[in-house]
């Protein structure tokens, strides 16, 4: 969706009533912001806030801060717009822009195209800011003719632009909150992992990397590949796990640290042209001169619009993609949210049973634990080129600067830089194939659907009608019993900790979206119902069944909280000491009515705008998550649904405090005079009647958050708005 943003819908300036208008844009996703590549000012927020915003409730935030990025020079050949953005990432994230905006700046502008541009601005999230905003300027006007808008729009775009200071102009002398700056010049291929964006590895770096990663996270002594022999026969403990395996009659070792899914994925890159024609142009030299995938890599192609298939036909690069295996799956988020699919049997059922540390190399724009694939312990981010070249390597723990891929069928070593394009080859075949006729072309019927989606048979009427057999959507219980009088808010008394977690823990941590087995609590819901396990799908595809969703709710099979003894989904039960999974813990401690509460640390929520993982948090009956730091979107979700989101007093945190989860918790301030940041008290009480006091500091930013609040969340303040009404 956000590629089609970019290429049809976002218009720079829109004309409503006789008047024009600066082009803005509020999407129900995260990277959202793509769209500022273009000039649009425009930024995700949780499911919840827009429901009410279609409901028409107007979106309230805090004027932000506002970052200025100052780019300078250009990038050197080799170095990508995708090694770009995860040196940006890396740069914010150090810095921190949680909540505000950034603007870019500078002569580097003249050297990065729209496409670039929206390549950096996707992962405004990653970033951590609302939104990464570019002027509007003849790299703007370029992109709009090259995607068929009309010259009498653009004409209107420059014109409007200019007369209202929305031009860039290098002699504006713009205040920005502080500014920081990034030489192009010393930008790299790099890559990003095992399991954050922001983990940023130069490409040059990489091997050592992934070795230290092994041996550190992992207690997997690194052996050299041509040793690895004699581990299959002594199973020796402590190293480099290496298992034996057959595909016909090829013979081979799959050991840890080996790609086992490599994807050309994510609007992030595969808008962009230069970086997929790259792909393909690195593919091609590649099948030219004998070499081929890994036997244990499952390979895919899915582009963020059917233009880029076009171009890659056209460029008769799509044979060669091809040719290695990257055929195209379909259109739009795959891998990138967990969509792969399983490995291939016969590698996924080495991979468990051995406990296998092996990875994904991916061209999207997040790697969270367990968010590619349960099993997969560590995902890296690259640019499509490098997806291609790890796909060919088949393993992370590889010297892509001083390693061959592998022979020519006359034995000569092919290295990388034998396949790698120069940025003029991609120039010329960009200039080819890439015509405003191709978009004219792909967007003309856009909104007639195939033959599948015109045969539908959608149901006719305003009101829905509920099937109570379905195991895909049920009637959440939101509303259930909503009384018309606002209730005042009452302190939060007795609560007990459902978990007490630790830094960066994302919204795939709390609500993940990919598969689930059915030992699982949702796995064992649906089983119940006669689903059987190759029909579960996900928890993505089952988000419109709180059943099933509740149930997922920090149920990763990564997610470490303290409580309990094993990663997972797991926590300990305090009345009895019980260990177990967390959402049947949050059932017993609803048949006594005893609130929850949440403890974690830093960056809390970060990652997609999954609303799950708000409603999923009061569904279990959570009141209130103390942290170090909320992501913006998270916070926002968390007040939407009526949760109180807190976080300590500078310098304080679960540590510092000794806090260990096994407390009694007290929150007093809630009840009387609430406002916007009010500083409440908080009082711990240990098993031993130990009393630790602390404050915190409420993150209700405004007075319309303490009215959400109030209400129970965004929704039922809308619905008692229209009850009003009626």
């Amino acid at each position: 969706c956000h590629q089609v943003n970019l290429e049809f819908l976002a218009k720079g300036v829109i004309e409503r009533d006789g008047y024009l208008l600066p082009d803005t844009l509020v999407g129900t996703d995260s990277h959202t912001p793509m769209v500022n590549g273009i000039g649009v000012l425009g930024w995700g927020v949780g499911g919840i806030e827009a429901e009410a915003a279609m409901l028409g409730q107007p979106i309230y935030m805090i004027l932000p801060q506002v970052i200025g990025l100052e780019l300078t020079g250009e990038l050197k050949e080799g170095a990508t717009s995708t090694d770009l953005v995860l040196t940006i990432v890396k740069l914010l994230r150090d810095y921190g822009v949680v909540g505000k905006f950034v603007e870019v700046v500078g002569d580097g502008l003249d050297n990065l195209t729209v496409a670039d541009r929206a390549t950096i601005s996707n992962m405004s999230p990653e970033f951590g800011c609302t939104d990464t905003h570019w002027p509007i300027d003849n790299q703007t006007l370029a992109y709009m003719r090259k995607t068929a808008r009309s010259e009498a729009h653009i004409d209107t775009v420059e014109a409007y632009a200019k007369a209202n200071l929305l031009w860039r102009n290098p002699q504006d002398k713009i205040e920005y909150t502080d500014v920081l700056r990034l030489d192009l010049g010393t930008v790299e291929p790099t890559i990003s992992g095992p399991k954050r964006p922001q983990d940023k590895i130069l490409l040059r770096e990489a091997k050592e990397t992934v070795k230290g990663l092994l041996s550190k996270t992992y207690t997997r002594e690194y052996v050299p590949v041509d040793d690895r022999d004699t581990l299959i026969e002594a199973a020796v403990e402590g190293k480099i796990k290496s298992v034996p395996m057959k595909k016909g009659d090829l013979k081979f070792n799959l050991s840890d640290g080996a790609v086992v899914i490599a994807a050309i994925t994510s609007c992030t890159n595969t808008s962009n042209p230069s970086v997929m024609i790259g792909a393909g142009m690195v593919a091609k030299k590649a099948v030219e001169l004998g070499l081929d995938v890994k036997p244990w890599v499952k390979t895919s192609l899915a582009p963020g619009s059917r233009v880029v298939t076009e171009y890659l036909e056209k460029s008769n690069l799509l044979p060669y993609l091809e040719a290695l295996k990257f055929h195209v799956v379909g259109y739009g988020c795959t891998t990138c949210i967990g969509n792969s699919g399983d490995m291939m049997d016969d590698v996924q059922k080495a991979v468990i049973e051995n406990d296998m540390v092996v990875c994904s190399a991916l061209s999207g724009n997040r790697n969270f634990e367990a968010r590619i694939h349960p099993n997969i312990k560590m995902n890296f981010l690259a640019s499509p080129m490098l997806v291609v070249a790890y796909a060919l390597a088949g393993r992370m723990d590889f010297d892509m600067n001083n390693e061959p891929l592998g022979q020519t069928p006359n034995g000569t070593d092919v290295y990388l830089k034998d396949l790698w394009p120069s940025q003029a080859e991609i120039n010329a075949m960009m200039d080819k194939v890439v015509t405003p006729q191709d978009f004219e072309k792909s967007y003309a019927t856009v909104f007639d659907g195939d033959e599948a989606w015109k045969g539908l048979d959608a149901p006719t009427g305003q009101t829905y009608e509920w099937d109570e057999n379905s195991t895909y959507i049920q009637e959440a219980p939101f509303f259930k019993d909503i009384s018309t009088e606002v209730l005042e808010p009452e302190d939060i008394k007795g609560a007990k900790v459902l978990l007490q977690l630790g830094d960066m823990v994302t919204t795939d941590h709390i609500s993940p979206a990919g598969k689930f087995l059915p030992e699982h609590p949702a796995g064992k819901y649906l089983v119940e119902r006669g689903v059987q396990q190759r029909d579960f799908n996900s928890y993505g595809s089952r988000r419109g069944n709180h059943e099933v969703m509740m149930r997922g709710t920090f149920a990763n099979v990564r997610i470490k909280n303290k409580l309990a003894s094993k990663e997972g989904g797991y926590t300990t039960y305090h009345p009895s000491g019980e260990e177990m999974a967390v959402f049947d813990a949050a059932m017993r401690y609803q048949e006594s009515d005893t609130p929850l509460v949440v403890i974690g640390g830093k960056e809390y929520g970060s990652g997609s705008s999954r609303d799950w993982a708000a409603k999923g948090t009061i569904l279990l009956g959570v009141k209130a998550v103390i942290t170090e730091s909320f992501e913006r979107i998270h916070r926002s979700n968390l007040v939407g649904m009526g949760v109180l989101p807190m976080v300590f007093m500078e310098g304080e945190n679960q540590d510092t405090l000794g806090l260990t989860g096994n407390e009694t918790y007290d929150i007093e301030g809630i009840a009387s005079d609430l406002t916007p940041g009010k500083i409440v008290d908080v009082t711990a009480t240990k098993p031993d009647g130990t009393v630790v006091k602390f404050q915190a500091k409420v993150r209700l930013d405004s007075g319309v958050d303490v009215q959400y609040y109030k209400h129970g969340g965004i929704l039922h303040y809308v619905l008692r708005k229209f009850l009003e009404d009626e």
